[in-house]
Formats: structure tokens, sequence, C-alpha cells
């Protein structure tokens, strides 16, 4: 008699994705059979079970009829929610006669026999198994209900019974923290600014890691279902200290630093990153020489790295810096005159319309609920991934450039407003348009090519 062999899957919405194991009745790479007896062979029916153990209780049935010979499953953990009710589906499985297969776990029941009881490692691995599945049930029903997930807070707040509140006196050292960030760009900037006037230290890591934090925003993250998936953020779920506006404008200057060489990030001087010969292309650097008894200094340009003989000489900081604020008054405005802004205008309203459409579904899920359509975990769950997939949307359409770029550029292209600037601010504006300067030197002077970031 051919064996005749069932599947059985489960999983928790919410918790997990469905398993995709099959294909064409046959299990794929992710579910390897290790020491499979039969050679033709093939699934002839899948249980599974989301949330539920319906299946599984039509599965014992068939069981007890003997419409199958031989039971797949991932787990022996997934054949209930206790140790007793796994041992006691197991003895009931193999007193028929079934011989089961758990390819996670290596383990294999030949018909007719009962050693679950001998097995006290393969007991003490599902009690395991379920009590971190109880764990992260917990963890899961959290998260469904918008509820902050378990630990301390994040600085600057406090646990509230439903959500997180703001600590005052943690939340103003948060708030200059941002402040200095968005004023200077520079994050060890924002760091030392912290242990001075607040005497609050902390390392540069935690300092990024505050810049990039859903919870300052307002928002919820909690990781991903699956190890390759991204984290999943629900917005508004509490008071943000960082404004939408402004977390925008920090996801832009961290993107915008990323590019340039680390040391140069917190530099002083508004070209340091930024200049490079246009004939090698080796960056150059900043040199500083003062007089006897440092009553004054003088700045130049100079290429560590050049390669001709006699190398190039060195050139004088001032006039690059005029001749930079120069192109940009002249290049800017017709630069960005000529850029096409039909594409992005059309990109944020299509943004704008599923946005709208997201937000009129979710709506609707509570009269949808109250009317008996869906029940209450569906509409917990369909509410949930609405609110990360609307997360999704929103921060997409927060990193798009901004419209108002022309009237930008026509400010920026007054001398005048360079020229007030100090070098710390105008180093802030110089990245913010400028991906690149190119110096060229020449028997008729110096002469700089701007490369600006669109």
């Amino acid at each position: 008699m051919p064996a005749i062999v069932v599947a059985y899957l489960y999983s928790e919405p919410g918790l997990e994705p469905a398993p995709e194991l099959f294909s064409e009745n046959r299990p794929s790479e992710k579910w390897p059979l290790k020491n499979w007896p039969l050679e033709d062979w093939s699934i002839d029916r899948v249980y599974q079970d989301l949330g539920g153990r319906q299946q599984l209780q039509a599965l014992l049935t068939d069981a007890q009829a003997g419409q199958f010979s031989h039971l797949l499953l991932p787990r022996l953990a997934d054949l209930g929610d206790t140790v007793e009710e796994v041992c006691q589906r197991l003895q009931q499985l193999e007193a028929q006669g079934i011989c089961l297969i758990a390819t996670h776990q290596s383990y294999r029941s030949d018909a007719g026999t009962s050693n679950v009881a001998a097995q006290l490692d393969l007991l003490r691995e599902i009690e395991a198994n379920q009590q971190q599945r109880r764990l992260r049930l917990g963890h899961a029903r959290k998260r469904l209900q918008a509820l902050p997930p378990p630990g301390k807070a994040p600085y600057g707040y406090r646990r509230g019974k439903e959500h997180y509140i703001i600590d005052r006196s943690a939340a103003v050292v948060v708030k200059d923290f941002f402040e200095q960030f968005l004023l200077y760009g520079s994050l060890r900037g924002a760091v030392r600014y912290l242990a001075k006037k607040h005497g609050k230290r902390i390392s540069v890591a935690t300092g990024r890691r505050w810049l990039t934090s859903a919870v300052y925003r307002g928002d919820l993250s909690h990781p991903a279902p699956t190890p390759a998936g991204k984290p999943q953020v629900l917005r508004d779920t509490h008071p943000a200290l960082l404004s939408r506006q402004d977390a925008a404008q920090v996801d832009r200057l961290l993107r915008r630093n990323a590019s340039l060489p680390r040391r140069t990030v917190s530099a002083p001087r508004s070209l340091a990153g930024l200049v490079s010969c246009a004939e090698c292309a080796q960056p150059l650097t900043i040199s500083r020489v003062t007089t006897h008894g440092k009553s004054r200094e003088y700045l130049y340009l100079r290429n560590p790295k050049c390669s001709r003989a006699p190398k190039c000489p060195a050139i004088a900081y001032q006039q690059v810096l005029e001749q930079v604020i120069e192109a940009i008054c002249t290049d800017l405005p017709r630069t960005v005159s000529g850029l096409d802004f039909s594409r992005l205008g059309q990109a944020r309203a299509g943004m704008m319309a599923v946005i709208a459409d997201k937000e009129r579904i979710l709506e609707q899920i509570p009269s949808l609920e109250a009317t008996g359509v869906l029940d209450s975990e569906t509409a917990t769950l369909r509410t949930y991934n609405l609110r990360t997939e609307l997360a999704d949307l929103q921060t997409q359409m927060a990193q798009l450039p901004p419209i108002s770029l022309s009237a930008i550029a026509q400010t920026a292209s007054l001398p005048q407003f360079w020229q007030d600037l100090s070098e710390t601010e105008r180093r802030f504006f110089f990245r913010e348009f400028i991906r690149q300067i190119g110096v060229r030197q020449s028997p008729d002077g110096v002469t700089v090519e701007l490369k600006f970031v669109f």
C-alpha cells in the first residue's frame, strides 16, 4: 500500500507570516527533509492553522479514520499550546500507526511505536519552544494594540498606563540635542554640547540612535516578523520630541554626512570635506598657519597626495571661499530652473492618493467590526497592517525634495546671505546644496567647479 503523506502548518497572525513551504506538493528548500524513507512521494494534503486549531482537530479526526500514514510538520510544539497537549496528541497519532516527522528537530517516530516519554531532552525542547512562543505572543498582542514594548522607557520618556509620557526634565536635554544637530549638522558637536551644557555624557553611537529612533518622533518601532524584513512602525502613538518637519531634516542631514569623509563631518571650516583637486580628484586638506604669538591666522588648501613634480602650491582658503560663493550665486538659480518639478509633483500626488485610500479603509474598520463583518482579531490585525503601511508611505513622502526649491535658490543666490553667516552656519548650507567643489590651478589663477546635489 503506498504511503499517504499529509503536512500540518501552524502560525500566529501578527507574530510570524504564514509559511510558504510547498511547491508542487513538495517541501521547498526552506523546509529540508532529512532521511526521508520514500523515494517517490508527494504530499497529498496540507492542514494549515492561523492562530486557531481547527485544522488540527480535522487532522486528528482523519488520523482516527486511517486516511493517511505519514505526518510532516516543522516542530512538535506546533501540535499544542502546552507540553501536555503536545504529548497527548503525539500519543494519539502514534497509537493510530502514524509515522510522524518533525523536520526542524530531526525527529521521526516509527509507525506503531510510542517513544515520547523516554525522550526527556525532546520534552524540554518542546517546553522551551512553548515558553518562547508565549512570550512572543504577549509582545505581538502589545504590538497589535499599539502599546509600548517591554523594558525601560527611552531617555526623555516615562512609561504611562498605555503609552509613553514625556519626562519633562530629561526631555529638555533631548530637545537641545536635536536643535544643536539641526543647527550645525554635526553629530559629534551635538554630543559635546550636551556634555558641556547639561552634563549629560552620551556616546556618538547613542546620539545616532537618538537621531534615528522612531520613539522621539512619536512613533513605535517593532522588529520585523522575518529576519529579512524591515522594522514595522506605528505613527502617532505618543507625544513626540521631534516634529515631522525636523525629523525629515535630520534624515537628510544624516544621508548627506554619510557621503563625507568621516573626520570632516564636524570640521569647523565650511569647505571641509567638499574641496578636491579638479585634475587628480584627490581631496584637499585645510592647513592652519599662525604667526609668532598667534596674533594672526592663515588658512590654506593643500593636496598632500599630489602626484605632480613639483607639487602644486597651497591655495589661500579665503580666495577659494569667495569664488565658491560667487559661483553659487551665479550657477544655483540656473541649475534649479532647469529641473523638472512636474515628476516630483506627480510622485507626491500619487503617494497622497494612496495614503487617502488607506486612511479611508482604516476609518471603515470599526463599523465593519461592529456589524460583524470582521471579528476582533482580524480587525486588530488589519488596523495594525494599515497603520504600518501608512507610516512607510508618509516616511517616503517626507524624504522627497521640497517643491519650493526655486524660492530657496533665489535666497541662496544673494552674496549678502553667505557673507552674514558664520563658518559653521555656512558649512551647513554648503552641504545642503553642494556635493563636491573642484579646484583647478593654472597660470591665470584659481578656478572652482561646483557639483550640486540635484
